[in-house]
Formats: structure tokens, C-alpha cells, sequence
């Protein structure tokens, strides 16, 4: 600097952003596996949530529901779980019995888990 100012040279900066830059190439990844992982968790959470509800809702009745919405009309359920992997709440993969009753539920998304196998398969 000449004549005694002060402040930040060219090269100075640049440093200072290539570090910067380093820096968020090796959280980056980090936070994002991060997101998925707590979508899982919120996932496992939910698909236990609506379980709990189609088993108590067998052993009230002697039979499944016939969809998942019958599980709010009987107040087994306030509102159906949003599925966190496709953000909605009406994506739901159902598995149903011979008298079309829901037996088990899954997830509507067909990504990949961290751990590698479908989330419908879940």
C-alpha cells in the first residue's frame, strides 16, 4: 500500500476465498448426507406411526382398513403422515389382503437409501 492506506490487497482476498472455498468443498457433502439422514429418521418414524395404527385399528375391528384415509375418519390417526421422501402425504404404497384390506404400508418414493435398497422397501 502506498501512502499509509489501509485495506486488503488483491492477493490477500483471493487467499482468503480459496480458503473459504477448500473449506465448503469438505463440510458441503457432510451437511447434505446430514438432510437425508434425518429424512430416513422421519421416514422410519411415520411408517411406525402408521403401522401402530393399521394394527390397532385390526385388533378394534377384526379387519383392515380400506385405505389409509379411514384411519383419520376413525381418529386413529389426526392427519396422514407426510412421506418425507416425496413430500407428500398421499404417496403412500399400500399392501393389501385378499379382501383388499390394508395389511402394511411403504413409502411412495423409489430413490435409494443411504444404505443402498428402495425406500418403497422400507
Amino acid at each position: 500500500m502506498r501512502n499509509g492506506e489501509k485495506g486488503f490487497t488483491l492477493i490477500e482476498l483471493l487467499v482468503v476465498m480459496a480458503i473459504i472455498a477448500v473449506l465448503m468443498t469438505l463440510v458441503a457433502p457432510r451437511y447434505f448426507q446430514q438432510t437425508e439422514r434425518a429424512r430416513e429418521v422421519v421416514l422410519k418414524h411415520n411408517l411406525n406411526t402408521l403401522r401402530m395404527s393399521l394394527d390397532q385399528f385390526r385388533r378394534d375391528h377384526l379387519h383392515g382398513p380400506k385405505d389409509l384415509q379411514e384411519l383419520v375418519e376413525q381418529g386413529y390417526l389426526r392427519q396422514l403422515p407426510l412421506d418425507p421422501m416425496t413430500n407428500k402425504n398421499d404417496s403412500w404404497t399400500v399392501n393389501n389382503d385378499e379382501h383388499s384390506q390394508i395389511i402394511d404400508v411403504h413409502s411412495g418414493s423409489s430413490q435409494k437409501s443411504l444404505e443402498g435398497n428402495t425406500y418403497a422397501t422400507w
